[in-house]
């Protein structure tokens, strides 16, 4: 089976070079690496925004540059959506006719998606008639997530979209990101910074430092790969993923959040029953236990499953199944002490307080 993209790049810039090369399927694929690791340059390569040095890049076997052909096809010719970190939204146009640019540009036989199903997809119908100046950087970045989109692009390419956002913003777009991906089936290339992003959105991660490829494959490998640990900081790892609000009790202070089959007690939140919300977890928060605990003053002892283990940069991280990927930190001596393997039932213990809520802006709509 072919790639989507493949390529092989080289350029510099002064004493910088990047030298890399890929074969990404269709789906999420992260570019992950610290600040100056070479992950912009290469993305604007792929985008036909910066001109490689020498080498190739292919989309779904169609030749987008080739320095041994001579060939370097412009921006708007690769049907690419760019997400940039701020949005780069157009000022002087109102939301509509933001998303409609991009729509009009596209000729009728490439159209796959109508503007207003994508706005109710990313939960941005109540904002079309309003200016951009005065719009949240969430609804920014939704926006600008719809104008991409509405150009039916054969790929997403999106610039570490979450950087400048807080964190209940930055949350809420990863729910619509997941949204995108599962609904349309639209690829992504998700550039980040950050080990959290990259779990919760992708499957597949490509490793950048210094312009060169650290580590690639799925995402729990190169997260586990020991070059990634000199780049990555495990300390701010965090479980963010989609619950369901079952209750809310103002008189105590808690809510209960549907987890696949597992419900936890969580702080208040104003989300109504039925409702989903994107919620937070450190890994470095939770506590195993191999069997149920006894009475302490945690309200969550979820059962589950550990998928596998990897010690890495002085920690181990333990891959469970509760009904999504999630992961917890803990000591390579508890480990040891523990004697934890694949495959063992084990319990999740946390206090309510270790999970942070955050409401989506609006609830992400459906396509069709």
């Amino acid at each position: 089976m072919e790639p989507f993209i493949s390529f092989n790049v080289r350029k510099s810039f002064g004493e910088f070079e990047l030298d890399c090369e890929a074969d990404f399927d269709d789906g999420v694929t992260a570019v992950f690496g610290p600040s100056g690791s070479g992950k912009t340059t290469l993305l604007d390569c792929i985008a036909g925004m910066t001109s490689p040095d020498s080498g190739e890049i292919r989309v779904q076997n169609t030749s987008l540059y080739s320095s041994s052909e001579g060939l370097d096809l412009a921006p708007e010719r690769r049907r690419f959506g760019y997400v940039f970190q701020h949005g780069a939204l157009f000022p002087h146009m109102t939301v509509r006719q933001n998303v409609m640019y991009g729509y009009q540009l596209t000729p009728d036989t490439e159209r796959r998606f109508e503007p207003d199903e994508i706005a109710r997809l990313l939960g941005i119908s109540q904002l079309m008639d309003r200016g951009v100046k005065n719009l949240s950087g969430g609804e920014r970045q939704r926006v600008a997530l719809a104008r991409a989109l509405a150009s039916s692009p054969r790929m997403l390419l999106l610039d570490e979209p979450l950087a400048s956002l807080d964190a209940g913003h930055r949350a809420s777009i990863l729910t619509y990101l997941r949204h995108v991906s599962e609904q349309l089936g639209t690829p992504m290339l998700y550039v980040s910074h950050s080990l959290s992003e990259v779990m919760a959105l992708a499957s597949n991660v490509l490793a950048l430092s210094e312009g060169k490829r650290v580590a690639f494959g799925q995402t729990g490998e190169v997260m586990a790969h020991p070059d990634v640990a000199q780049i990555a900081d495990y300390s701010t790892l965090e479980n963010i993923l989609e619950a369901e609000v079952i209750s809310a009790d103002p008189s105590t202070g808690t809510s209960v959040l549907r987890l696949g089959d597992t419900d936890l007690v969580g702080p208040p939140t104003s989300a109504a029953p039925g409702e989903r919300v994107t919620i937070s977890i450190r890994a470095g928060d939770i506590i195993l236990s191999l069997g149920v605990p006894p009475r302490t003053s945690a309200r969550n002892a979820a059962p589950s499953v550990i998928r596998n283990i990897d010690e890495v940069g002085g920690r181990v991280l333990v891959y469970l199944d509760v009904g999504d990927r999630f992961v917890a930190e803990v000591t390579p001596a508890s480990a040891s002490e523990l004697g934890l393997e694949v495959g063992q039932d084990v319990h999740l213990v946390f206090k309510s307080n270790s999970i942070l809520v955050f409401g989506s802006e609006a609830n992400p709509g459906t396509v069709g």
